[in-house]
């Protein structure tokens, strides 16, 4: 018989295992784009700052949980790794290494098979929910973005309308809104961008911006990089200077920063 204190050394034990690759699906502005998820090495141990999330299928008898025999495999979530800026991919950025961002990313929360099944949806509203996430999340912005003698803060529809206009009243720019077609009343000018079946537009006022004006694009996630890349096209035509986007989140598994090109990013949770 297994003594109490072998039992207990058991309990502790940190398990690793590898999953086999899936196929992941991850939901952004109406874009249905699907990926591969990398063979990890995960723990099963979860981390206090639990914050992306990717269902992995688990065989019986591997962790102890599983499908039985002739059964679709069970999807877990388990949490992959630390909060980390993804400026540690970016090799013209220092490493941003902040205790805020922990909390930032405990608070964004993943929601499986919304808004339809397979999608793994980032969902800010739970970060707007607290008071003290929130504020770090606009404080960090702020903190390297003001005096960059930026004069305009462009956010990207919808969720970059949270996100744009505190950090523009805070570094005393204005904000511009990019909008979906037929939203803003008065004359646009727009830039067509591709989705992943089909195009759509972004537009931006006339004379909201003037040439040789310094901007920052913000939005609260980017994924493929197309609407962002259509933000800086739009801008860039009138002869507005794009200083650097910023977002809260990025899904680097699609690649939406080699997309931007030499244009700089700046991101808080990857």
């Amino acid at each position: 018989m297994e003594s109490i204190a072998h039992k207990i050394a058991l309990k502790f034990t940190r398990v690793n295992f590898v999953p086999e690759k899936v196929t992941n699906r991850y939901y952004n502005r109406g874009n249905l784009v699907q990926i591969k998820s990398p063979t990890t090495t995960l723990t099963t141990p979860s981390s206090r700052n639990t914050r992306l999330f990717s269902p992995i299928s688990v065989s019986k008898g591997a962790a102890g949980a599983g499908a039985g025999a002739g059964e679709e495999p069970e999807l877990k979530t388990i949490p992959i790794g630390d909060p980390v800026s993804s400026v540690d991919m970016a090799p013209h950025d220092p490493i941003l290494k902040d205790e805020r961002i922990a909390g930032i990313a405990s608070a964004i929360r993943v929601i499986p098979d919304f808004p339809k099944p397979g999608i793994m949806f980032q969902d800010i509203t739970t970060l707007l929910l607290d008071p003290k996430a929130f504020k770090d999340t606009i404080d960090l912005f702020v903190e390297r973005y003001k005096d960059k003698n930026i004069s305009v803060v462009a956010g990207i529809e919808a969720r970059g309308f949270i996100f744009g206009p505190p950090i523009a009243l805070a570094i005393g720019a204005k904000f511009v809104p990019m909008r979906k077609p037929k939203k803003l009343p008065g004359e646009v000018i727009s830039e067509e961008y591709s989705l992943e079946y089909g195009t759509d537009k972004m537009e931006m006022h006339v004379g909201a911006v003037q040439a040789g004006e310094c901007a920052l694009v913000v939005d609260d996630l980017i994924a493929t990089g197309g609407t962002l890349t259509a933000a800086i096209r739009l801008l860039e035509r009138v002869g507005v200077e794009v200083f650097e986007c910023a977002c809260v989140i990025e899904l680097p598994e699609l690649k939406g920063r080699e997309r931007l090109g030499d244009k700089p990013l700046f991101v808080l949770v990857s």
